[in-house]
């Protein structure tokens, strides 16, 4: 039986949206094609109907999820300092913390993005320089933003490390305070 082409597509999001979540839960390289495909309550052999290896879906999941992260905290029109604060705040909480499948990819998934294959690297550096531009724009400092970006990875893997809720939220806290120091630092008086 032959399906529609939006069947196939709406197919393919939903294998997306799932496979994002279980990676940003619980690593990519520990799932596998029969796993990723029973989540969404189909066969494996269905699988490359809609990829050709499980490499070309995490490309996939890397340019969908950076894609949406750059619309979450790049924000559209004219970058500025209050939404980058905004951004900032709820980026570094406790629900995201607590909730990695639903937040960015980069505190979950930098790892294997880092030792992905090069195109996919490549991928993610585009989104990444895209997020550091919208955030130079606001801050004045190309820099200070590449700066406040990594801080802000960083914060999140270190805080997931965590096993005390309140040792989470001083990470956030802490992180939070001195970013905001550095914005004040860098924004004219």
């Amino acid at each position: 039986m032959r399906y529609s082409l939006s069947h196939k597509q709406e197919t393919r999001e939903r294998l997306l949206q799932s496979s994002a979540s279980s990676a940003k839960r619980s690593g990519f390289a520990s799932i596998g094609v029969d796993g990723l495909m029973k989540a969404i309550g189909l066969s494996g052999g269905a699988f490359y109907g809609h990829f050709s290896s499980k490499d070309e879906l995490f490309g996939a999941i890397v340019e969908r999820e950076l894609s949406q992260s750059l619309a979450r905290l790049g924000g559209e029109g004219q970058p500025s300092l209050a939404q980058l604060e905004r951004c900032l705040k709820l980026y570094l909480s406790m629900s995201h913390v607590e909730q990695a499948e639903d937040g960015c990819a980069l505190p979950a998934l930098g790892a294997e993005i880092a030792r992905a294959e090069m195109a996919v690297r490549e991928r993610a550096e585009d989104w990444m320089c895209r997020l550091q531009q919208r955030w130079a724009q606001a801050l004045g400092s190309e820099s200070l933003a590449w700066s406040i970006l990594s801080q802000c990875v960083g914060a999140l893997v270190v805080a997931r490390m965590m096993s005390t809720p309140a040792l989470q939220r001083q990470v956030l806290k802490s992180s939070h305070d001195e970013i905001s120091r550095q914005i004040g630092q860098s924004s004219p008086q």
